[in-house]
């Protein structure tokens, strides 16, 4: 089974919540956010500490298992599917 999709945004435009509607509903997926600075630069951070545990087979997403946990900020209207 696949995996419902979401939506993490982060940087400025994700602490605008018309914005954060629009991605939701025009992707029919709920946005979640995360309360971080400079979250490209995590990232980055997350990549890098991947490719040093890369030889031990250690995937992506157990990496990112140790971010914080993102917080629904919106859901997709009811119905905006079929707009």
């Amino acid at each position: 089974a696949v995996p419902r999709t979401r939506i993490l945004a982060t940087g400025g435009a994700s602490h605008n919540e018309k914005i954060l509607q629009v991605l939701s509903d025009v992707f029919n997926a709920p946005v979640f956010t995360i309360d971080t600075a400079n979250s490209a630069c995590l990232g980055s951070a997350y990549r890098a500490i991947h490719g040093l545990v890369a030889e031990k087979n250690v995937s992506l997403a157990d990496v990112v298992k140790l971010a914080p946990e993102p917080k629904l900020a919106v859901t997709p209207t009811p119905g905006a599917e079929e707009v």
